[in-house]
C-alpha cells in the first residue's frame, strides 16, 4: 500500500463569498487543495481564479455547470494523476466545521481502506425541511445497503475518500444524487466504513449561504436514484442466495 497522502477536494459553484475562506482555513491544516469551478459566474469565478494566482490551489474550470458529482470525480481524476491516495472532499458553503479536519484525517491515515464519512451536528441555524429529507433519505439508504450504522449520513458534503476504492465505483450520480451514490455503492463493495461528527452550520444569505438544491427535479431524481438502488440490492441479495444454494 502506498503511503498516506491525503488532499482536499472542494467543489464549488457561485459562492463567492465563502470558498476563499474555507480554501484558506483547509491549508491552515496543512492540506493541499483542487479547487472544482462548477461553472460560476463572474463572481465565483473570479475568486477561484484568484485563489489559484495565490498558489493555494490547483483549480479546474468549466464552462458550464455539470453538477456536484460531475465536479467532484473530476477532481477524485486529478487529486490521483497528482499523486495523493485520499480525497477529502469539502464543499465551498462554509457549513462545516473546518477545526475537524484533522481528527478526519487521523481516522483516515488509521484506516487507508475506509470511506470516512461526517455526519451532521446541527446548530439552530438549519432548516427543518433539511431534517426531515436527511431522515428520508437514512431510512432509504439503510434499506440499501443492510445496515443503520454503515453510513449515519449520506448527504454530507464532508468525507474522506480512499481514491483507489472511489475511482473503481462504476456508476455514480453528476448532480445532487452523487454522495447519496457513491456511499451506498462504495459499502456495497466491500469499502468499511468510519462515521465521525460534525458542527454544521447553515450561513444567512447575506454571509453566503445559498443552496443549489432545486425542490422539484432533485427530489425526483433521489427518488429515482433510491428505486434504482433498492432494485439493485435485491437482485444482488437473490444473486448471494442462489449461490449459497448452489
Amino acid at each position: 500500500m502506498r503511503p498516506f497522502r491525503p488532499c482536499a477536494v472542494v467543489p464549488t459553484y457561485d459562492n463567492p463569498i465563502t470558498v476563499r475562506a474555507v480554501v484558506e482555513g483547509i491549508r491552515e491544516r496543512s492540506l493541499e487543495i483542487v479547487l472544482i469551478d462548477d461553472g460560476s459566474a463572474a463572481d465565483g469565478e473570479a475568486t477561484c481564479r484568484e485563489i489559484e494566482v495565490a498558489g493555494l490551489a490547483t483549480r479546474i474550470r468549466f464552462d458550464k455547470n455539470r453538477g456536484k458529482g460531475a465536479a467532484v470525480k473530476s477532481g477524485f481524476r486529478r487529486a490521483s494523476e497528482l499523486g495523493f491516495t485520499h480525497a477529502f472532499q469539502i464543499d465551498a458553503d462554509g457549513q462545516h466545521d473546518l477545526e475537524r479536519i484533522p481528527t478526519f484525517l487521523e481516522a483516515a491515515a488509521e484506516h487507508p481502506t475506509a470511506l470516512v464519512l461526517g455526519y451532521p451536528i446541527f446548530d439552530d441555524s438549519v432548516p427543518e425541511h433539511r431534517k426531515i429529507g436527511r431522515r428520508f433519505t437514512s431510512m432509504w439508504v439503510a434499506l440499501e445497503v443492510g445496515s443503520r450504522t454503515a453510513i449515519v449520513d449520506s448527504l454530507i458534503g464532508f468525507r474522506v475518500y480512499p481514491l483507489d476504492a472511489a475511482l473503481a465505483v462504476e456508476r455514480s450520480g453528476n448532480r445532487m444524487d452523487f454522495d447519496v451514490e457513491i456511499a451506498v455503492r462504495m459499502v456495497r463493495s466491500g469499502t468499511p466504513t468510519v462515521n465521525l461528527p460534525v458542527r454544521v452550520h447553515y450561513p444567512t444569505p447575506e454571509k453566503g449561504g445559498v443552496s443549489h438544491f432545486r425542490m422539484i427535479h432533485d427530489n425526483v431524481r433521489f427518488s429515482v436514484l433510491h428505486g434504482r438502488l433498492c432494485t439493485s440490492g435485491c437482485f444482488q441479495w437473490l444473486r448471494r442466495a442462489v449461490a449459497k444454494k448452489a
